[in-house]
Order: C-alpha cells, then structure tokens, then sequence
C-alpha cells in the first residue's frame, strides 16, 4: 500500500509540474506573441519618424529660395523667386515646386551662401550632438531619447512654419538636427535592438531605408505644391501633426517612464573604444564615402544641367524622382541576397560603391535629361546596397565585439552620414567653381571605387563568435523577470514556434530539463548569420 501510494504521490507531482510548465510556456507564448506585435508597431513608429525628419529637411527646398527673397524685400513669398532660374510666370513656379534639392544660381553670392549654410547647419549640428546622444541612448534605452527627438522635431517644424526671419530658420534648421540626432539613432538603434535575429533585422532596417529615401523624393513635391496652392505655413502644420501623432503613438506603446526594460540590461561599450574598433571604422568610412556623391551632386546638378544641356524647370524637377525606385530595388535585393549568402554582406557594399563610383564619373558625359537619370538610378542603387548591408553589419559587430547595446554604434554611423550632408551644401559649390563639374564627380567616383577593396577586410565578420559579454553573464545567472526570459526565448529562432500548451515529450521533468538545457546553449550560438 505505502508503494502504491508512493508511485500515486510522484505521478501527482510530475503531473503537477508538466501542468506548470504547460501554464509557464502559454504565459510565454502570449507574451512573446505581444512583444512581436509590439515590435512591428514600433518599426512603424521608428519608420514615419524617419519619413518625418527626410521630408523636413528636403520640404524646404522649392521653399527656401523665396523666403529668403522675401525677407530681403526681392518680392512676395507666395511667388517665385528671381534666382530659381529665369521663368517668373505661374507655371514656372508650379514646376519650380518639384525640384528636388536646388539652390539659386551664383547672381546672388550672399543669398547662396545664406541657404548653403542653412541647409549644412541641420547635419553640423547632428554631427556635434550625435557623440553625446549615442552615449545617452545606451545609458536610458531606446524610447525616451526617441521620443524627445520627435518632440524637438515637432518644435522645429512648428518654428519653420511661423518663421518671418532667417535667424529663425536657421535656429529652426539647426534645432531639427538636434532632434533628428535623437530620433534617428534611437530609431535604428530599436529596430537592431528589437530585431536581433537575422534576416528580420535586415528587412526591419531595409524598411526603414526605404522609407527615409521616401521622404527625400516626395517632400520637394509635396512642399511644393501645398506652398504654392495652401500657403508657406501648411506644408510645415502638416508635418508637425503627423510628428505630433508619431510620438502619441510611441508613448501609447512604450512608456519611457512606465517601462523597466533598461533594469536588467548593460551598460554599452563607450562611443571613443566603437570608433577605434577597425571593424566599425571601416564600415563607418564606407557610409561616408558613398554618401558624398549624392551630398555634393544635390546642390550643384541643377545649375549645371541648365548650363550644359539647356534643361527645362520640369525636367530638373524631376531629376531625381526615378531613383527612389532604383533605390528601392536595391534595399529588395540586398535583403534578399543577405538571407540567402549572408557571409557575402561584405560583397553587396563593395559592389554598391563600385557602382557609385562608375555611376559618379558618367555623369559629366550626359548629354540630355534622359541620359543624366540613368547614373542617378546607379547611384541610389548603390547607396541602398551599402547601406541595406552595412547597417546591420554593424549590430553584428557589436553583437559579437562588444556589448549588445545599439545607441553608440548608429550614433557613429549618423556621423558618417552627417559629415557627408554637411560639406556638400558649402564645398560642392566651391569645388566646382574652382575646378569644374567634371573633376568634382570624377573625384568622387574615383574615392568610391578605391575604398570598395577595404570592405575586405570584413570578409571573415561572419566568422566571429560572441565574446563572453555582460549580458551573457547576467543570462547565465537565470532570467530576472519576464523581459529576459522573453529574450531567451526569442534566441530560438523566430521560425520556431512553442509547442502547444500542455504537450510534453515524454516525462514532464525530463521536458522541463531539456528547457532549460536549450537555453543555456543559445550563449554558443547567438547572433550568428542564419
């Protein structure tokens, strides 16, 4: 009899653990399957952001020119102004408000020079403030510094849109690469954070891409013709509500007060040992470098297509249109190509500047409008190649070099970004006044296929192992709260779903067990390329 009871008391008692392991995976399950829902949410928080802060910075474009005009006393801002390029007819202002990024030609040095500077004074200031931010989004997480980049954002564009002096632009200018420091490193460093198995983390970030080239071809158009029918103020009002909703809808998400992700979590490796790490440096200078075509050919191919080719306002309106769609295809193919071969991610960049640069050197040989698209297309689809491939890049390097902490790491990368965007509005015009548009562009597809080889030397980064970091020490420690037993979990692998609830393989013990042997095996194999 006391056998008997002994064997009903045990069956009792594993009965009772396979239903608590049964009860601990739904509890699991409903949670992670919250927190996927929640991180597609957030990747359309974090993409209208960038669409937000791209169309901000190009919407002022067909705008700009007259409301300097205006402040000067040269003419009504609802028109066009004298130095758009000769036709002061109605229609010419129409077409005028399709051109992508133009600036008046060299007739009125001391205006040029106003919006040359006021255009670099967003990426000067980003350059100065990203080092700092990158080391804030570590310490704090990912949401509140994203959230207070939308609200600089949404004070900068409200100051654009009551602006009546160029000291007030140019603060609102500068004020908005304050806020897009914050904003954009927080972003794309919460999508690398929320999205760290591969290949969702190079579609999250190849989304967010696509959207910032997005806000680049469709603000000149939109600003344009809202200026032109609505008013200067409206396309800025509108912007500003939909900034406005963008960060409502982060704070419904992801209270920066409320949540307690960040207390488990490690400090990040410091920005100054990122730089010096040759690994980032070189995917930092890959970023500069095949940046630098666009940032100098934005405001300089407008007044040489006049001079060259005699090119209408519509046409150079529409420069730049077709290449969102090139750029695009190349965020598409890049993904792709990185879930089939990802070792060969080194490649996808090399061969992106190697078509910058032959693309950079063809066209000083166009001829007419038709002919001058095709190396713009080359261009913007080697961009997204470096980029689409980069980026992620650069969480892996973090991943397995340092601490998986994403702030400092997309701080470095904002910078490559902002060293480019801020020299081209004051030195292309420079360049090619004192040395031709020729020499200019030969000049940067040259520095584009030289640098393509060093991306060789991140040839073997998809044969690195995670270093023995903080967090895997914490994780070795047993998971402290839901958060980490959430990310544990998620390093199964995305594909693999949870068994049903209650279903056990054999004796519930020996299920349980083999739980928590697969968990601790995840320190050997995280992050690699899948």
């Amino acid at each position: 009899m006391s056998e008997a009871g002994g064997a009903d008391r045990a069956r009792a008692a594993v009965a009772r653990l396979s239903e608590a392991v049964g009860e601990r995976r739904r509890r699991l399950g409903t949670a992670m399957g919250e927190a996927r829902r929640q991180r597609r949410l957030l990747l359309v928080v974090v993409c209208v952001a960038l669409l937000l802060d791209n169309m901000l910075y190009m919407v002022i474009v067909p705008i700009i020119p007259d409301y300097i005009a205006a402040m000067r006393g040269g003419g009504n801002a609802a028109g066009p102004s004298a130095p758009a390029g000769g036709n002061e007819s109605g229609s010419g202002g129409g077409n005028r408000s399709l051109l992508p990024a133009r600036y008046p030609p060299a007739t009125g040095g001391n205006e040029d020079v106003q919006i040359g500077v006021l255009f670099a004074s967003k990426a000067m200031l980003q350059l100065l403030v990203n080092p700092l931010s990158g080391t804030l989004i570590d310490r704090v997480g990912y949401e509140a510094p994203l959230l207070a980049g939308l609200g600089v954002m949404f004070l900068s564009t409200a100051t654009f849109a009551f602006a009546e002096n160029y000291a007030t632009l140019f603060a609102a200018r500068s004020l908005q690469g304050l806020g897009s420091a914050f904003a954009d490193t927080a972003g794309i460093a919460l999508i690398a954070d929320r999205y760290a198995e591969e290949p969702a983390r190079s579609r999250a970030l190849g989304t967010a891409l696509a959207c910032i080239s997005f806000g680049s071809l469709a603000a000149p158009p939109f600003g344009g013709v809202l200026y032109e029918f609505a008013g200067k103020r409206v396309p800025f009002l509108v912007l500003a509500c939909v900034c406005l909703l963008d960060g409502l809808l982060l704070l419904a998400l992801a209270p920066p007060c409320a949540t307690g992700a960040r207390a488990n979590m490690p400090v990040g490796t410091p920005i100054h040992r990122l730089m010096i790490d040759p690994y980032i440096a070189v995917v930092a200078g890959a970023l500069a470098t095949c940046n630098i075509p666009l940032a100098f050919l934005e405001p300089t191919i407008a007044n040489w297509m006049k001079e060259s080719m005699g090119a209408s306002e519509w046409e150079v309106g529409l420069t730049w249109l077709p290449a969102f769609f090139p750029h695009v295809l190349g965020v598409y193919v890049t993904v792709r190509l990185a879930a089939a071969y990802p070792h060969l991610q080194w490649f996808y960049g090399a061969l992106g500047m190697a078509i910058i640069g032959a693309s950079s050197c063809l066209v000083p040989a166009c001829k007419n409008f038709g002919q001058v698209i095709i190396p713009l297309c080359g261009i913007c689809f080697g961009i997204a190649l470096v980029d689409t491939a980069l980026l992620p890049t650069l969480a892996f390097l973090v991943d397995v070099r340092h601490v998986s902490v994403y702030g400092s790491v997309y701080a470095i990368a904002d910078i490559s970004y902002s060293v480019a965007y801020a020299l081209g509005p004051i030195v292309a015009g420079q360049i090619v006044h004192t040395m031709g548009f020729a020499q200019l562009n030969l000049g940067m597809g040259l520095a584009n296929v030289l640098y393509a080889p060093v991306l060789l030397f991140l040839k073997n980064v998809c044969q690195m192992k995670p270093s023995h970091s903080e967090r895997n020490i914490l994780l070795e420690e047993g998971p402290k709260g839901l958060y980490d037993t959430i990310k544990m979990e998620e390093r199964k692998g995305m594909g693999k779903s949870l068994r049903p609830v209650g279903e056990t393989e054999g004796n519930g013990m020996d299920s349980y067990r083999r739980d928590l042997t697969e968990v601790s095996e995840e320190d050997s194999s995280d992050y690699e390329y899948s």
